[in-house]
């Protein structure tokens, strides 16, 4: 079997049909719900990966069906219709098109950061309108606030329970590329701030068919401690950085309460698959909190 190099959520491949791929190593059984109202059993592949590819592509809503009992989100999902507990949605991040083909951000000693509540400044196209005036004032980099899928539409992002998810309150994820292009265009590089130190308690279904996505030894100050001992979790991460840097072009990411990931290599490794994803004339920011 050949493992795709993002193995987790949906992945639309070359001839339009999607990949399906979901780690849960305490289910019986995984079946894939879709919108039209088909069932599909997914097939165990080994190691607690369940797996299907379907002729459904871009813009089909979708969910999880476990153990013949609970439904749930892809927390992997590109997309979410509404709240995190409802349908997640195909997204083909090959279908926009990008206006600046040859930016590779600014080094590091240029950078003067504006951070910014996507949800206060309006959704994505609220930040859109006001980067013109950001940029004559003299800042070269906004960093957003957390944009992982949270329940409601008013909360600061760091319970967010969806991390590949953007908000669906704050636009669609082509509005986000909107965003991302016109801040280049201005010369202005993005950053965003993102959660792998522990998921939001609500709408969080991981610890019904993946416990081994957490440690029983060690708690946090938002629960069990998320196990980054295991290859699994840490390529859900990994996965989640790379599809920032590579599928919106987000220049650089700054990681919310490290002190909460025990295992600190996993931000070496994950700092080390960032560097040899993207060319060397290309400036990407990892920022530690």
């Amino acid at each position: 079997m050949i493992v795709p190099s993002q193995r987790h959520g949906a992945q639309v491949l070359a001839d339009g049909s999607t990949r399906f791929s979901l780690w849960a190593p305490d289910a019986r059984s995984v079946a894939l719900l879709l919108w039209t109202g088909e069932s599909v059993a997914m097939q165990a592949s080994g190691d607690g990966w369940y797996e299907t590819v379907h002729s459904c592509g871009n813009g089909m809503d979708y969910r999880f069906l476990i153990n013949g009992e609970l439904q749930v989100p892809d927390p992997a999902a590109r997309a979410q219709v509404d709240e995190p507990w409802g349908w997640s949605r195909v997204v083909d991040h090959g279908t926009y098109q990008w206006k600046t083909s040859h930016w590779n951000g600014r080094p590091w000693h240029e950078t003067v950061i504006y951070e910014m509540h996507v949800g206060l400044s309006g959704g994505f196209d609220g930040v859109r309108t006001r980067l013109l005036a950001l940029a004559e004032l003299g800042v070269t980099a906004i960093e957003l606030m957390p944009i992982g899928e949270f329940p409601g539409a008013r909360n600061w992002g760091y319970d967010g329970v969806l991390p590949f998810a953007p908000e669906a309150s704050y636009g669609a994820p082509d509005d986000l590329k909107a965003l991302v292009d016109t801040a280049h265009e201005l010369g202005l590089m993005v950053f965003l701030d993102v959660v792998y130190n522990h998921f939001g308690p609500e709408g969080n279904y991981l610890g019904q068919y993946a416990r081994r996505f957490f440690r029983d030894d060690i708690q946090t100050p938002w629960g069990s401690a998320i196990d980054f001992r295991r290859q699994e979790v840490r390529d859900f991460f990994c996965e989640n950085a790379l599809m920032w840097v590579l599928d919106y072009r987000i220049d650089g990411l700054r990681f919310d309460a490290v002190h909460a990931i025990s295992e600190k290599d996993f931000l070496v490794e994950m700092a080390m698959r960032v560097r040899a994803a993207v060319p060397a004339s290309r400036h990407v920011h990892l920022m530690l909190e």
